[in-house]
Formats: C-alpha cells, structure tokens, sequence
C-alpha cells in the first residue's frame, strides 16, 4: 500500500509504503474493508485483476522509486493518481486536526503538521493574525509561512490573494505590501511568506 496526500495543487505520492499479506480466500473482505467504496479517496485495482494476480503467483520487485511507468495498468488510474506519479514522491503525514494525509512542512502552525484546508481556515479566517495598518520591519520576522496560498480555498474564507511575488529583495516586498495597505487601510491584511516569495491577503 502507498499513501497518497490529495492536495489543492493535486496527488502527492508518499514515499514511504506498507506491506500487506493477506489470505486469497479473504482479500475480497479485506479491500472492501480497507478501500470503501465511499472514500473517494482510495484507490485499488479491479477485483478481477486482483485475484488474477493473487493466483497465478505473480510477483516483482517493488520499483524504487515508484512512477508512471511502474504502473502496469495505467489506463485504469484515476486522472490524478497518474498526475501525482509524475511528480516526485514526498513524505506525507497525517494532519494533525483532520487526520488527511498531507505532505510534510507544507503548511505547519503553532508545531503541527495540518492539511491546506485547515491551515487555511486557522490561520486565514477570522481568528487568524490579521493586521491593521503598515507592516513593520519587526512585523515580517513572525509573519505565517508555509508552501502556498491556495485562491480556491480563501474564497470559502472571505479572503483574496491581492499581491503574490517571486523571489526579490525583501525591501522591496516590503515597501509593496506596505503601498498596497496604504491604498485600502480600512481593511485587514496579513502578509505571508511561501516558498515562492511573498503573498499579501486582505479580508473581503
């Protein structure tokens, strides 16, 4: 078995993976257990493949590192558990509020691992660190930080993404997100740093 984090930017693939032995006689009760048909996100071969396989004895080395190409029914792939296996596997862990798979250090807040989707509503919503008026030097030391701001996910929030940069001076990020504040002051901002270079929210 391989973990797989569904995430706004699509399947990540987890590198780690799990063993299984199973009885043939009890494999049908086993997937039906362990990948229900109402979690849209698992993901097994057909059954008919499965106890093909299970017995005629097929087996092979499990491809290191695991990718499109070592899939040999691809065809049958959900579109995109095919795109996460293009990408590079990364560790994943559970979130720590949800328990979703999510990839690691992507978004991390007050020490614990969470998923886009509630890193997104704590530090995004309305209990987030919202700020009022000009940044600060001293402000953009602690400002929240993690891989991306998701666009899709702020709208659930009442929050847009109104500057996002690449990589550049930070005197220069920081006199853009302090003239960007200028110009709507009676609104609450909150800068952030991702992996990228700089975002600027602000609350609709």
């Amino acid at each position: 078995m391989i973990p797989l984090a569904w995430t706004p930017l699509g399947v990540t693939v987890g590198t780690s993976r799990q063993d299984v032995g199973i009885p043939l006689a009890g494999i049908v009760d086993w997937i039906d257990r362990t990948f229900p048909a109402e979690d849209e996100h698992a993901f097994v071969a057909s059954l008919r493949d499965v106890e093909l396989l299970a017995r005629i004895g097929w087996e092979a080395a499990f491809p290191e590192p695991i990718e499109e190409r070592s899939v040999l029914n691809r065809d049958d792939l959900p579109e995109e558990v095919a795109e996460g296996l293009t990408r590079p596997p990364q560790e994943v862990v559970a979130c720590a509020s949800c328990r979703q798979l999510c990839v690691r250090d992507e978004f991390v807040w007050k020490e614990k691992q969470l998923c886009a989707w509630d890193y997104h509503a704590q530090v995004f919503g309305k209990r987030g660190p919202w700020h009022q008026g000009a940044y600060e030097e001293r402000h953009f030391e602690t400002v929240p930080a993690c891989a991306y701001v998701a666009p899709p996910l702020l709208g659930e929030l009442g929050v847009e993404e109104v500057f996002a940069s690449g990589a550049a001076a930070a005197n220069v990020i920081h006199a853009l997100v302090n003239t960007l504040i200028a110009g709507d002051p009676a609104r609450a901002h909150m800068a952030v740093r991702t992996e990228s270079g700089f975002s600027l929210l602000r609350e609709v």
